[in-house]
């Protein structure tokens, strides 16, 4: 995939004249290329050709970083040197929107881009009107190669780059073995949205090395089911699973993404009930809408963006809702994936609920029995993607993937059945059921449909394991997998919140989003200015930038498990309070009520506070800082043994002290 709209040795670059050049670019470009742009690009080419006669290496314009939706201006190979350069062109002054542009330009070669990795990389912000800055050349503390962002204006460019090779002294960088690196991304689900709703295949946006290959394999899988089930007029569902982070909600969107057209048998429908993750995703997109119209010179209201994108993810409850109003009508999709199946409610849950909103007395089915009716309206064909997260149930009255098999055991036996081989692992807390439907005339399992290795973290593949192996106590297990991950993947404890910010904001580069994550049964935070049962609005704390107060970057608001589960962060705190505590006989479940805590004596309520803690520990792609509180011998709801058990339960295993 050609990645720039020009690329060229210097010498080549400086002999071609800038009608030539540009001509290239505007040929490679895919939208009308506007006077604004054809002039920016002319000040730039300008620039350069004044800045680069004497050096030697490679010129790369408009390259593309698909996982952003951006593209960076120039990048250029001099040396052992990537200079990544962020043109602003009649600006004054260095805003801090731009150094932030450039960074995360630079920490995407960084971290995605295979023959980037080792290099140095200096950031350049170039406002062409700017005084000129002190210039300082260092690299961060990361020990990455990575340069702070350097200011530059257009007199002081030539002496950036001259400064720059004086200080990153090495092998010069072999253009062809560059140009053939990997690209090899871990986006966000939001950026992942983002780009696969604006065309991006998932082989662009996604890892493509082995350990990761069965993402787009898996997607295969599924697509070979839905052409099977239309061809053969099969009414089929399928279970994939996947450990935390390892991509079953890009899955999902990438069906979705592929049958988006409403006119299409098939439509597909990308459904969860997941508010928050449906909340932020339809923001985001409907933002990135704006932003993108408005680049090509023209306007478009946030309010027709947002009616626009609303379809491409909806809500399972109103999904459900549109089904209950004609229940001998099919849906107008064929195809429905459901995302985290394991938290749809079961018969108790969905009765209640529809007695109480919906005056629905005679309602006898749970939620999986009644979402699989509703596809099975259809007579010809339908399918059912069950995208299913192992010890994800954090919540009254959700079913886990039990009641979906239960209900194809009860009233679904004409479907077909595809299973992911891994379905049987414990914490799919399927076992039981599994041994039932076997007995199903028309079952399959694949190993495709099993996503194992973690996309969410590109530093260490294997913190889910890590965090499995802590919360079951299996201490040896832990400390190993420990040592493989903090060699790139950062985890530290501390009793001291102000030194667990100063750390995150230390580690943050570019926009890297980080913030305080807790329990939602963590109530004796108070103290710390932590309230668990103050409200906060997750699109703006996932969303909005530093600036913002009620963003995350504030560390002020706080996010519990029902706010981040689906989504992530670049780095976390998790704020551990006393409702899980460690103890010699193991984990112990507790609920603050009233002035003092409870034990909690339920299986469920104890399953559901441990998979909190799961969540909130895998939620970093980058590192985490976990923060135990010293507890106060003056507080009898926080005395010290509280919390001390814990703090040296994580030690024990191997975690460094702040």
């Amino acid at each position: 995939m050609k990645r720039e709209y020009y690329a060229g040795s210097i010498d080549e670059f400086l002999r071609a004249t800038p009608e030539e050049i540009l001509g290239l670019m505007a040929q490679n470009n895919d939208f009308p290329l506007g006077l604004e742009q054809r002039d920016a690009w002319l000040a730039e080419l300008t620039i350069l050709k004044t800045v680069l006669p004497g050096f030697h290496g490679s010129v790369y314009l408009e390259y593309s970083i698909p996982r952003m939706g951006r593209r960076i201006d120039a990048i250029v190979l001099i040396g052992a040197v990537i200079f990544v350069l962020e043109f602003k062109i009649g600006e004054k002054e260095f805003t801090a929107g731009a150094i932030d542009q450039v960074w995360d330009y630079a920490l995407d070669l960084k971290n995605f881009h295979e023959t980037s990795h080792e290099q140095f990389i200096a950031p350049i912000l170039v406002a062409t009107k700017a005084p000129a800055m002190a210039m300082c050349v260092r690299t961060t503390p990361h020990n990455d190669k990575m340069l702070f962002v350097i200011k530059s204006n257009v007199d002081c460019l030539g002496e950036v780059f001259k400064n720059v090779l004086r200080f990153a002294e090495g092998p010069a960088i072999n253009r062809v073995q560059w140009e053939s690196g990997r690209y090899q991304p871990t986006p966000t689900i939001i950026e992942a949205a983002i780009a696969l709703y604006n065309g991006h295949a998932v082989k662009d946006i996604s890892r493509s090395d082995a350990n990761a290959r069965n993402l787009t394999e898996t997607s295969a899988a599924i697509a070979n089911i839905i052409r099977t089930s239309k061809e053969k007029s099969r009414k089929s569902i399928c279970f994939v699973t996947g450990v935390p982070g390892a991509g079953k909600t890009l899955v999902g969107l990438n069906i979705a993404t592929t049958h988006i057209d409403k006119t299409s048998e098939l439509y597909s429908v990308f459904l969860s009930g997941n508010g928050p993750l449906v909340a932020i995703l339809r923001e985001a997109l409907a933002r990135d809408k704006v932003r993108r119209v408005k680049e090509l010179g023209q306007r478009i209201r946030k309010g027709e963006a947002f009616g626009e994108v609303k379809a491409f993810v909806q809500n399972v409850h109103h999904f459900r809702d549109e089904c209950l109003l004609d229940v001998n009508l099919p849906p107008i999709e064929h195809v429905a994936l459901f995302d985290e199946a394991q938290r749809a409610w079961d018969l108790e849950q969905t009765c209640s609920f529809m007695l109480r909103k919906k005056k629905k007395l005679d309602f006898n089915k749970s939620e999986p029995e009644f979402l699989i009716s509703c596809l099975d309206r259809h007579q010809d064909w339908a399918v059912i993607v069950c995208l299913v997260g192992g010890g994800q149930e954090i919540n009254t009255g959700e079913a886990g993937i039990n009641e979906w098999a239960e209900s194809l055991v009860r009233s679904f036996r004409h479907w077909d059945v595809y299973l992911s081989s891994r379905l049987t692992d414990s914490e799919y807390g399927a076992g039981e059921l599994l041994e039932r439907i076997a007995t199903h005339a028309n079952i399959c399992y694949q190993d495709e449909l099993h996503l194992a290795v973690s996309m969410r973290s590109f530093r260490a593949e294997n913190v889910s394991l890590l965090v499995k192996q802590l919360l079951d106590c299996q201490i040896d297990e832990a400390r190993l997998a420990l040592q493989k991950a903090k060699a790139k993947y950062p985890i530290v404890i501390t009793r001291d919140l102000a030194k667990a910010k100063q750390w995150l904001k230390g580690q943050a580069r570019g926009t890297e989003r980080y913030g305080i994550v807790v329990s939602s049964q963590a109530e004796r935070l108070k103290p710390h200015a932590i309230d668990v049962k103050s409200p906060m609005d997750p699109i703006h704390w996932f969303l909005d930038s530093k600036e913002d107060i009620r963003s995350s970057y504030y560390l002020e608001d706080v996010a519990t498990e029902f706010d981040v589960q689906g989504l992530e962060l670049d780095w976390a705190c998790v704020t551990w309070d006393a409702d899980f505590r460690y103890s010699s006989q193991g984990w112990e479940h507790w609920s603050f009520r009233g002035n003092r805590w409870n034990r909690i004596k339920k299986t469920e309520r104890k399953q559901y506070l441990k998979n909190a803690y799961r969540v909130l520990l895998t939620r970093a792609r980058q590192g985490m800082v976990i923060v135990i509180p010293p507890g106060d011998t003056g507080d009898p709801t926080r005395p010290p043994e509280f919390y001390d058990c814990t703090f040296d339960y994580l030690k024990g295993i191997g975690f460094r002290e702040l």
